[in-house]
């Protein structure tokens, strides 16, 4: 990036053709020269590993309606954005306790490690499959090929989902991922409100579907959930599996094509990995600290916030730098710029949220990055880059759109 001289005021800006290449620069000088930073767009910032750490299981909101008079808020009234909750603001994700918990309390139950470790099975016959094709192609875009639909198929199976116009979900989950990005940009939110709209009606018709059809699925176990009496109403189940689809593929992509663009750029690491398949479970965690998922995180004060010698005023939208903070040198050493898949304390990112709101598919997440990769660099011993990467042009879920390689 293009040094801003130390007498200048320096913001975050990832409006520039470097941040895009290359966000990590930009993060470190963040992180060095404003850690807790107010930014013009009527924002705050938080970059340092302990301080993001701290924010993220401070209990402050995420829900956007407490967000205070001023730029955020008058973007959505301008965008004609209701505030009212659609089913993505039923998720996990949206809610603030006590709803959250209830709602995370229903889902947990039908959402355990069983089920998820019981489909390692179907992860790795998937991905054989995948890389059978790349190997007769010999090559392929890593994206389309691999880390995109494995775990798109992945959760649709888990949730047992009908017959679907799977091109028409892709392209809404796609749409509405732009949610989750600091944007006051009137056609994108409006563009995420209708995207919302029709993937609520789509997945209200597999919930239908599978209350007249149960199975011995998800969708069904949600259907079933139970604490006391208490269940998911249709909404509400329509805002879960919404959620699983969007949280539970759309990070996963960013694991898989960024981890294996990592060690196709770290090949001393590759080699290591392929010398020591048991570092594969620390491999994924380094992975996942080197190249977050999920850049950034929202949170919003509910009253002051004092952090760094600063106070964050009640109604503030704060950006968690998640990415940011798993670089940072004060934490993970001098070389936290650096991939190294031996590092110990590689688990301790902050890749998967922390508190309440952590990720509650990290388990599923981490078991496809585990094999998806390491079958890859098992099975072919000359992968290499084969052109460009491209990125998906987004902020908080950056990723690859398109990773060509060759076998």
């Amino acid at each position: 990036m293009t040094a801003v001289p130390e007498s200048e005021p320096f913001a975050f800006n990832p409006f520039t053709p470097e941040f895009m290449a290359d966000p990590y620069p930009h993060y470190a000088e963040v992180r060095r020269r404003v850690p807790v930073h107010e930014h013009p767009g009527g924002f705050w910032m938080l970059s340092r590993y302990e301080d993001v750490l701290a924010l993220l299981r401070s209990g402050l909101s995420v829900e956007q309606r407490n967000v205070g008079p001023g730029q955020f808020r008058d973007a959505y009234a301008n965008a004609g954005v209701t505030d009212e909750p659609r089913q993505k603001g039923l998720t996990l994700l949206d809610r603030d306790p006590p709803a959250h918990t209830r709602l995370r309390k229903l889902v947990s139950a039908a959402f355990t490690h069983r089920a998820i470790n019981a489909m390692e099975p179907q992860i790795r016959a998937l991905v054989d499959e995948a890389l059978a094709r790349i190997a007769d192609a010999g090559g392929c875009d890593l994206v389309e090929e691999l880390a995109f639909p494995l775990p798109f198929t992945v959760v649709s199976r888990m949730l047992g989902m009908p017959p679907t116009d799977n091109v028409r979900l892709r392209k809404l989950t796609g749409t509405l991922m732009r949610s989750v990005e600091p944007t006051t940009d009137p056609e994108v939110m409006q563009a995420v409100e209708a995207a919302d709209a029709e993937l609520s009606e789509l997945v209200g018709d597999a919930v239908d579907w599978k209350r007249r059809n149960p199975a011995d699925d998800l969708l069904t176990a949600l259907i079933s959930a139970e604490d006391d009496g208490d269940v998911l109403s249709r909404d509400e189940l329509i805002a879960q599996v919404t959620m699983l689809y969007v949280a539970g593929h759309e990070t996963t992509v960013n694991l898989i094509s960024g981890g294996a663009l990592a060690l196709l750029r770290n090949p001393d690491q590759l080699e290591l990995l392929r010398s020591k398949p048991e570092l594969e479970a620390n491999a994924v965690e380094e992975m996942l600290r080197f190249d977050s998922p999920v850049h950034n995180s929202r949170r919003i004060t509910l009253e002051p916030y004092h952090v760094g010698g600063y106070e964050i005023p009640a109604g503030a939208f704060i950006l968690a730098n998640l990415a940011g903070a798993n670089h940072d040198e004060d934490f993970f050493g001098p070389d936290a710029e650096e991939l190294r898949l031996e590092r110990e304390n590689a688990r301790r990112h902050l890749s998967f949220g922390s508190g309440v709101h952590h990720c509650l598919g990290a388990a599923l997440a981490r078991i496809e990055g585990r094999v998806a990769i390491g079958e890859l660099v098992r099975r072919f011993p000359a992968l290499s880059l084969d052109g460009e990467v491209e990125w998906n042009g987004l902020l908080s879920l950056r990723g690859a759109a398109r990773l060509p390689v060759r076998v």
